[in-house]
């Protein structure tokens, strides 16, 4: 990573660069919510994707593919009453640009099956590959009967995919006893094994919910950092800083080949919202970490959102237009569970006094700061007034609750955090207040840490009213092993009397939500720098309906 304030030479050729600029001055002052114009379609060509389909472009004969193309695994996501979303990227060689395919479509072939023997295939298909796309496939399957359980495959030619297991989930207005799932986040390749989703794909959860940092930007050695490999050299080129969107492919073409990863997502639906190491360090809106030109930082961030989308099962409106991404969307479980996804990185106002620690002040409390957008604040208080769901959950990327620093007063804070934005952390709690929102509960990633919080109505008074709950999961990887009591652990349990747990190690948490209960497992392995730990529950936590604040189980 490049130190704060230090120019990067460019890497984008001077054409892309010119294109960007003109981008650049386009998407100055108009940051939220751009449309799609002659500027983004420049950005779009920018970063190698042309601005009209290949329908034109050659088609592969699939007898030329002679290494199988499925190293990537499979992957489902988002699921809906009567649709599932399905997802695989064709890579025979993956650790090339091009993956080991020309500049041609392919045709793929799917099922889609009530048993994992395809006996019973319900739905089947042909969808295209196409290069410009990186050879992934999005395949959305419709017309399904709600809350059931279903098995997929791809086909290219004689190759045959691994087998992944989805679901869809039940109909909008069906009583729905009980959800399980998973919470997920901050998965650094170079910090350790994926040890922690080899466990969950053999956990028995419904959906999994990954909160960001899927990929990081950061340079992988040839022995894979902290995993110190000895029987494989990793290539040389992802010994660097993600920068162009060939960098970005790439570097998720190393991720995904891990065995527990592509387990994980055989075995489970994931819903995925990414944060910033998807694309760089704490950046915020169109504000890099580096003191580069913006238009540069446009191009940079167009080429994380493309290779997200490309290696993530997520549906066609999430499909970025040059740099912008609409991630920020809505899922229902019954009326159980309702499930606005925040995207809290994209729309930010730039971080107050620089973005570590420090002590809130009139700059980081200035009313107009916000770290949603104006737009995705209402959408999501408008969400919670029309909700008809037992249980409001907001899955989300950095710290929503107050996290004090020191045991001085007055404290540091993460101006990152939702700290960082004490104006908008009020405006969405007194938006859930006035919906009438009983039942709430956050979904945390980011910190590399396990905590359990109450949401206080307000935080400097432990006695007033308890909001809801947010939930931290751990990293999976991010942080190396850790340790179950970090040196400040003593301080932070102390300076935050609404902070119920804190665990250093690497793991995820499941969380089941009931009609009366919902119940949060903090799930821990001992070690990630060595391969096949062991993992545990660290420990368990219930809220109730109508009485919020978390009690050990």
């Amino acid at each position: 990573m490049s130190p704060a304030g230090r120019q990067q030479p460019s890497q984008h050729a001077p054409e892309l660069r010119a294109a960007a600029r003109h981008f650049g001055r386009r998407h100055a002052g108009r940051r939220h919510f751009l449309t799609f114009s002659a500027a983004a379609a420049a950005l779009a060509f920018a970063t190698n994707l042309p601005t009209a389909g290949v329908a034109g472009a050659a088609e592969l004969d699939p007898a030329r593919i002679t290494e199988n193309p499925f190293t990537l695994g499979v992957a489902s996501g988002d699921p809906q009453a009567t649709s599932v979303l399905l997802w695989t990227r064709l890579a025979p060689t993956p650790y090339q640009a091009d993956s080991g395919l020309p500049a041609e479509r392919v045709t793929v072939r799917w099922e889609l099956a009530r048993d994992e023997r395809f006996k019973h295939v319900v739905r089947r298909g042909t969808t295209i590959a196409h290069p410009e796309f990186h050879h992934s496939v999005h395949v959305e399957v419709g017309h399904l009967d709600p809350d059931r359980v279903f098995h997929y495959r791809f086909k290219v030619g004689s190759w045959i995919s691994p087998a992944g297991r989805t679901r869809t989930a039940p109909s909008s207005r069906a009583r729905v006893d009980e959800l399980r799932l998973a919470a997920v986040s901050c998965q650094a390749y170079h910090d350790g094994y994926y040890t922690a989703y080899g466990h969950l794909a053999e956990d028995d959860v419904d959906m999994v919910f990954h909160v960001g940092d899927y990929l990081y930007e950061y340079a992988v050695d040839s022995v894979g950092g902290a995993r110190n490999y000895t029987d494989r050299v990793l290539p040389d080129l992802f010994n660097h800083e993600t920068i162009t969107l060939e960098d970005y492919r790439l570097r998720y073409s190393l991720y995904k080949t891990d065995p527990d990863l592509q387990a994980a997502h055989a075995a489970h639906p994931f819903v995925v919202t990414s944060d910033d190491h998807e694309v760089e360090n704490n950046y915020a809106d169109d504000i890099p970490e580096n003191s580069v030109p913006p238009e540069e930082f446009l191009l940079r961030r167009a080429a994380g959102y493309r290779s997200y989308w490309e290696n993530l099962p997520l549906r066609r409106p999430q499909r970025p237009e040059g740099p912008d991404m609409q991630l920020y969307r809505r899922l229902h479980w019954g009326r159980l569970a309702q499930f606005d996804i925040l995207d809290t990185r994209q729309y930010r106002s730039d971080q107050a006094y620089g973005d570590g620690a420090d002590v809130p002040g009139p700059e980081s409390d200035d009313p107009a700061r916000t770290i949603t957008g104006a737009t995705q604040e209402r959408w999501l208080i408008d969400g919670w007034r029309d909700s008809q769901a037992l249980w409001n959950v907001v899955p989300q990327q950095v710290i929503f609750s107050q996290r004090k620093f020191d045991l001085t007063s007055p404290s540091r804070m993460s101006m990152d955090a939702w700290d960082g934005y004490r104006a908008s952390r009020g405006r969405v709690l007194a938006g859930a207040k006035s919906a009438g929102v009983e039942n709430l509960m956050v979904f945390t990633g980011d910190v590399h840490v396990a905590y359990a919080f109450d949401i206080k109505d307000d935080f400097d008074d432990p006695g007033s009213r308890t909001l809801g709950t947010e939930i931290v999961t751990t990293s999976i990887t991010s942080g190396r092993d850790g340790a179950e009591r970090p040196a400040n652990w003593e301080t932070y349990m102390t300076a935050n009397p609404h902070l119920k747990f804190y665990n250093g190690r690497r793991g995820y948490t499941t969380v089941s939500f009931g009609r009366e209960v919902a119940r949060a497992d903090f799930k821990t392995v001992p070690a990630v720098t060595v391969p096949g730990a062991a993992i545990s529950v660290a420990a368990s936590f219930v809220t109730e309906v109508g009485d919020q604040g978390l009690k050990p189980a």
